[in-house]
């Protein structure tokens, strides 16, 4: 579906002055778009990679393949597009001070009984001297998750982690936690 996807980059790519900046809601409704857009791609990349050679093999797809994808679903637009959680496997993907806010908040709602699914959030924040339209979206802990996130990781998968990730923080999870969130910034 390139035309949608052309056009979607198209629309989202128009520049913007001041008075021009979309509402709020309306750069929520484009980053949840691309956030979907990113989450079915990665999806089917681990889906392919765990058929393929199971989880060490789907170890890549993450460290490799979701940057370049998150890129690729941003490319033509404004957006900014990465993953972080509370406790990362890569370090580069630590929560800044925004984001750290906001994974707190979204641990709060769901242990309130909010779906995962519906947990998100954004606001307009000053960047760098810049209005900064900033936007996350929780992702959860679900069973295919468990088989490089768990608490019992079998040993090939547990040795590729820590060959790959020295610092490691990302295991332990159960299904339904809050695994970590995709996050978007555009500036204004």
């Amino acid at each position: 579906m390139k035309i949608p996807r052309l056009a979607l980059a198209a629309f989202l790519a128009l520049p913007l002055t001041a008075s021009q900046a979309p509402a709020p809601e309306a750069l929520a409704s484009q980053a949840r778009s691309l956030a979907g857009n990113l989450t079915l791609s990665l999806q089917g990349e681990l889906f392919a990679a765990m058929k393929e050679g199971g989880p060490v093999k789907a170890l890549d797809v993450c460290r490799v393949k979701a940057p370049k994808i998150a890129a690729e679903t941003a490319m033509g637009t404004p957006w900014k597009i990465a993953r972080t959680g509370i406790r990362v496997r890569n370090p580069e993907n630590a929560p800044d001070a925004w984001e750290a806010a906001k994974l707190e908040e979204f641990q709060k709602r769901l242990s309130g009984g909010e779906e995962v699914s519906a947990i998100e959030a954004w606001e307009v924040v000053e960047s760098e001297g810049r209005a900064t339209f900033r936007y996350m979206k929780a992702i959860g802990t679900s069973s295919p998750c468990l088989t490089c996130h768990g608490a019992d990781l079998k040993p090939d998968v547990a040795g590729k982690v820590k060959e790959l990730y020295p610092e490691d923080q990302a295991v332990g999870f159960t299904a339904g936690q809050l695994r970590g969130a995709f996050t978007l910034s555009r500036p204004l």
